[in-house]
């Protein structure tokens, strides 16, 4: 299984509210150890790899979640509560 999260960046560098909001509760969660791959959608580039995800799942916010499985059309999470109740919660969380 892959992660990935999709983060909106401001033009002045900052990660949106709602996504540091989100980053900010699964780093003291123990969440960010499942997350394979952070991409940014950046403000000032449209190019950006997390816009061009956006507009490939028809995805209008940021933070949300890919959750790819081999063999299986990848599955999008756009509200993180949703996305540790069907995804996280049976993982185990590493330890440090």
């Amino acid at each position: 299984m892959k992660i990935t999260m999709v983060i909106k960046v401001m033009i002045d560098g900052t990660l949106c509210q709602k996504c540091q909001q989100v980053h900010d509760h699964m780093r003291s969660l123990g969440h960010l150890e499942h997350i394979d791959q952070i991409v940014t959608a950046s403000d000032d580039n449209p190019n950006s790899t997390g816009n061009l995800l956006a507009v490939m799942f028809q995805v209008d916010n940021a933070p949300f979640f890919i959750v790819e499985e081999e063999g299986q059309e990848p599955v999008i999470y756009t509200a993180y509560l949703k996305l540790v109740r069907d995804v996280l919660a049976g993982r185990k969380l590493a330890t440090g």
